[in-house]
């Protein structure tokens, strides 16, 4: 479930193309995609409670599994101006979803995308998100979905062809958290995903440990703010997990790294943050 600018890219072909060869899938490599489509369906189409997740729950799959319900489980129903920072919605059958057609939706990114749904009344907007140029207290609800940890690294792999984003800057992270904090309403909730576990910085993404979500809460400075951890086992699926749990997961990128047993499709763990203004 990528936006077009990755489906291109040589990162995520090579993903698609040893995903199931990799876990012992008994689907071939081009089925992954349509695959993945079809269960992000099928489980938005359900009520998410991440204590009472069916057994072998998303298994094969990527963390968007868990990140989209659990976003659309948090999002209160009705209006209100919403940001996705950092594009993760940008798909026909999301913006189509009642809890965000319902509101006013604005997607920002540092490049535009092939597929755009202006006929949805989405809005467009590019550039950083350390700056984004929108007016203090703006946004009802913000959106980011694992977009944090490519903030301040080389975006220009995957996201843009703009070398001044061809960056190595791991603490950039904070400056994206205090800007969104700026822009969202007092009240206003923000729901933040990152990839969690053994801190590694990779050139174009980096996983968080225990103590950057400390460091990231204490930029946003929340009035109230929960953390669910969420982790993979190839046996089992996703599962909600806790932090000492999940602390010793790993990311696989299939360019870079030779497989191990029970390796996930990307993220083997992930933490998902409600923060309240």
């Amino acid at each position: 479930m990528l936006p077009p600018l990755l489906k291109r890219n040589p990162l995520v072909q090579g993903l698609a193309a040893r995903i199931f060869s990799i876990t012992g899938h008994k689907y071939p490599s081009r089925c992954y995609t349509p695959y993945k489509f079809r269960e992000l369906k099928r489980v938005l189409s359900h009520p998410f409670d991440p204590r009472h997740l069916p057994q072998r729950y998303g298994r094969w799959l990527d963390e968007r599994i868990i990140e989209y319900p659990w976003l659309l489980s948090r999002l209160p129903a009705g209006p209100g101006r919403l940001l996705d920072a950092g594009s993760v919605l940008n798909f026909d059958f999301l913006v189509q979803n009642p809890r965000l057609r319902e509101k006013d939706l604005t997607i920002m990114t540092l490049a535009p995308e092939a597929d755009c749904f202006w006929r949805y009344g989405v809005s467009y907007v590019y550039g950083d998100l350390r700056n984004t140029g929108f007016r203090d207290d703006y946004f009802d609800f913000i959106a980011c979905i694992s977009t944090l940890e490519h903030v301040g690294l080389d975006n220009t792999l995957l996201y843009t062809a703009d070398t001044s984003k061809k960056e190595n800057d791991p603490a950039a992270y904070l400056s994206g958290v205090r800007e969104l904090r700026r822009i969202l309403k007092p009240g206003g909730s923000a729901y933040i995903t990152v990839p969690f576990g053994r801190r590694d910085v990779r050139k174009w993404l980096q996983v968080f440990d225990a103590a950057m979500l400390e460091n990231l809460i204490a930029a946003f400075q929340p009035q109230a703010a929960s953390v669910n951890y969420f982790r993979y086992r190839t046996q089992d699926g996703w599962h909600l997990s806790f932090r000492e749990a999940a602390g010793d997961a790993r990311y696989f990128d299939p360019r870079t790294d030779k497989p191990w047993e029970g390796c996930p499709v990307g993220a083997e763990a992930v933490a998902c943050l409600e923060l309240k203004k």
